[in-house]
């Protein structure tokens, strides 16, 4: 008999993907950024770069935490606060000099 809490990658013999919530949707947007900024899964770099698309990702978790401000428990908060500075500053490195 399934659990009804399986993923359907466990049901097809896949690896268990992690529970959805607030840390890991962060954490996920923010891989999605380094991604677009050219950073490969293993943290190299060197892949296709993306600087609209990852400032629009960046944007979006700064409006999530505009938007759960006072709503979070201290970890959450650590976590989100973080991912947004890391990911604005590798912004900034990569951004050409005169644009916004």
């Amino acid at each position: 008999m399934s659990d009804s809490k399986t993923s359907s990658s466990e049901a097809q013999g896949g690896d268990a993907l992690p529970q959805i919530d607030f840390v890991t949707f962060i954490l996920s947007l923010a891989t999605s950024a380094l991604i677009q900024m050219g950073e490969h899964e293993d943290g190299s770099a060197g892949g296709p770069v993306n600087l609209p698309l990852a400032k629009q990702t960046i944007d979006m978790v700064g409006m999530l935490r505009e938007k759960t401000r006072g709503n979070l428990d201290p970890d959450e908060t650590h976590i989100i606060e973080s991912a947004l500075y890391k990911l604005r500053m590798r912004y900034l490195e990569l951004k050409p000099t005169g644009t916004i």
